[in-house]
């Protein structure tokens, strides 16, 4: 998210969904992180819960779940 905000000050807005997390790759981040089940992340922009949503769909990669394989995003971490 932090780099995705630093994006969002030089262009004046944060990249859109088809061009997703890869153009901060490698001004903004060295190489793009995965979620804890070696699965990229996926984002959103605009996003269903926010401005942006980065998040992963949890061990199962299907939406929804519960425990290890609830969906898990920017907007429920806070």
């Amino acid at each position: 998210e932090n780099a995705l905000n630093l994006y969002r000050l030089d262009n004046f807005n944060y990249p859109a969904t088809d061009e997703g997390l890869a153009v901060l790759v490698p001004k903004y981040l060295p190489r793009l992180p995965k979620d804890p089940w070696n699965n990229p992340y996926l984002f959103l922009s605009p996003g269903d819960q926010g401005e942006i949503d980065i998040f992963t769909l949890g061990s199962d990669g299907i939406e929804g779940g519960d425990g290890t394989r609830a969906d898990i995003g920017n907007w429920n971490l806070e």
